[in-house]
């Protein structure tokens, strides 16, 4: 007996020892790159650093794409970014924009508990998210990060722009999700950006829009977007990417504002393709200077954000001088206006509504992959709870919430809708609300943009990617931006991975990729992808088994993008500048929107 309770606490401490040592893996500072060649751009000498996972491939970190915007650069488009001289370090990471992070830590863990993973997992990755400390934030933090495998050759490859997500309000483009490389060793030039989050990249104010020779305010972030794309036209041959073969992809927030991208004007020429995973920018309906029923026009929400801090009738000058920290701050005391801090219809960077120019094909159409997750919802309908964000509340009691959805869609579909999900069994509606919230913040949207840009001559792809995490105990399924791991092959070693997964992940990179080169997905050894039209419905489906399917929750999203439509149409004439004729203003004879469902 003795000898067995020794021989297991030698078991015992081994396991404990082991388990330091990983601990301690994890929680070690990464080493610094290698040094590897300098590179000269249009603004000096940058040193690149050797990946450490591949060799083959540098980085080039850190690399400022515009002016800091802070002092009296605070709240105006980006200026050009100052050069340097020496030689530029470029194997460390900028800073992150500053942003909210209140209730990060939660929302993290309640992704790991619904992965499923165990006690041991879950505290691993809790170690790992940890381990880096405070973030490094600033307001100076307009900055992208390159990878390339074909510097100082003479074969340009395709560049991929990855555009963050975080709801405008949160992220950045060196986060570690965003870091493998699976797109580069399929040989693309892959960039990710840092662009304005909340107040400070989307406020609107009056006294701001006095102050700024165009007369509007708001927008920055995209505008940094579109910034950095000039950036990437006028010195990324420098690491092998072509200037001309320029993807923009993101997801989410990243995703919709490809949308804001393509749909203003400023972005002519700076982007060939675009990739929209799980977003885009069809219900947003921000006004200047006006407003739909039950919102505030962007100015006076502005005003509304400075009450306590500023009075109403302050200058633009008073604006800049509260401090940067005391801005990030009010947001957490004005939750209310979060919904404000986001891309807004001003007539100069947005002429338009992004509905309104997805479906009458006033967008910049290019070759699209599009998609959306089977589980979307599944992490924000606890903070929601409701259907759909058409309204804003919802009654409480079931019964209530059926009649309501009578209001908001119509006796008839609002009947077809409650028997397709389910909304009326009292034991599951919620399931079935997360469901129908999971289509109508994202699969309808998806569909339409495809669909519409189909219709201007140009080819889309849809997919529906429905992994879900492969632990027994899992509760989120597909959720929002899981796919971003199969993408970029960023999979934590903590999980655990199955060979389907592996396999589902090089196939999406190669799909990717290969859309990134040609605006064809398809390729020698993959399952082939259809170009969608409406008539036919066909996604590609990932499961981790790979294919075609017609007619994805098509009846659902019929009724959805009725809704969808029509919302977009009543908010035209209200949020859209119109033009006018012998003193009298006319809707835009070309602002009718089309039902492209099949």
């Amino acid at each position: 007996m003795k000898r067995i309770l020794t021989g297991a606490a030698v078991i015992a401490g081994i396991a404990v020892l082991a388990y330091g040592a990983l601990v301690w893996m994890i929680v070690r500072p990464a080493p610094p790159l290698e040094p590897g060649p300098i590179i000269r751009i249009a603004q000096g000498d940058i040193q690149t650093g050797i990946d450490t996972n591949n060799t083959g491939i540098l980085q080039a970190n850190g690399i400022p794409f515009a002016a800091p915007p802070i002092g009296e650069m605070r709240w105006r488009p980006p200026a050009p970014a100052a050069g340097w001289t020496g030689v530029r370090d470029g194997r460390q990471f900028g800073a992150e924009c500053l942003q909210p992070r209140s209730g990060s830590d939660e929302f993290i863990n309640d992704i790991l508990k619904g992965m499923g993973l165990n006690r041991v997992q879950r505290h691993l990755a809790s170690i790992s998210f940890q381990s880096g400390g405070e973030p490094n934030e600033s307001e100076d933090c307009l900055f992208l990060n390159v990878r390339s495998s074909t510097t100082g050759t003479d074969q340009l490859q395709p560049v991929m722009v990855w555009i963050h997500g975080g709801s405008h309000q949160t992220g950045s483009g060196s986060d570690g999700v965003y870091q493998g490389n699976q797109l580069v060793e399929n040989g693309v030039v892959l960039v990710t950006i840092n662009y304005r989050l909340s107040v400070l990249g989307y406020l609107a104010h009056p006294a701001l829009s006095a102050d700024d020779p165009r007369g509007v305010s708001g927008n920055y972030g995209l505008l940094d977007q579109m910034a950095a794309l000039h950036w990437v036209r006028d010195n990324i041959a420098a690491f092998g990417g072509d200037p001309n073969n320029v993807t923009i992809f993101g997801e989410s927030a990243g995703a919709q504002s490809v949308t804001e991208i393509m749909a203003s004007p400023l972005s002519d020429g700076l982007f060939h393709k675009a990739i929209l995973q799980s977003g885009a920018s069809s219900y947003n309906a921000n006004g200047l200077t006006t407003a739909i029923d039950g919102r505030l026009t962007m100015h006076q929400a502005g005003i509304d954000f400075f009450e306590g801090l500023a009075p109403p009738e302050a200058s633009a000058a008073d604006l800049r001088a509260v401090s940067a920290d005391t801005l990030i701050a009010q947001t957490r005391k004005k939750p209310e206006l979060g919904g404000y801090a986001l891309p807004t219809v001003d007539g100069v960077v947005l002429p338009r509504l992004i509905g309104e120019s997805i479906g009458s094909g006033r967008i910049q159409n290019v070759p699209i992959l599009a998609g959306y997750n089977a589980d979307e919802a599944t992490l924000f309908y606890d903070s929601i709870q409701r259907p759909t964000l058409l309204v804003r509340n919802f009654p409480e009691e079931l019964p209530d919430r059926l009649t309501y959805m009578e209001e908001i869609y119509g006796a008839e579909d609002a009947s077809t809708l409650i028997g397709l999900y389910g909304l009326d069994d009292p034991e599951t509606y919620q399931r079935a609300e997360t469901d129908m919230l999971g289509d109508d913040m994202f699969g309808v949207h998806m569909r339409y943009l495809a669909a519409s840009n189909g219709a201007q001559g140009q080819p889309s792809y849809l997919y529906h990617f429905t992994r879900v995490p492969p632990s027994r105990s899992q509760t989120i399924g597909a959720f929002h931006a899981s796919e971003i791991l199969f993408v970029f092959d960023s999979h934590s070693p903590i999980a655990g991975l199955t060979e389907d997964d592996k396999e589902l992940t090089s196939a999406m990179g190669r799909y990717w990729t290969n859309f990134a080169a040609t605006g064809d997905p398809n390729g020698p050894g993959l399952v082939h992808w259809p170009s969608y039209a409406p008539a036919t419905d066909q996604w590609m489906t990932f499961n981790p088994s790979i294919a075609v399917q017609a007619g994805i929750r098509a009846a659902k999203l019929d009724v959805l993008e009725r809704a969808m439509v029509d919302r977009i149409a009543q908010a035209v004439p209200i949020i859209t500048p119109q033009e006018e004729e012998g003193g009298v203003l006319v809707a835009d004879p070309q602002a009718e929107l089309p039902r492209l469902a099949p």
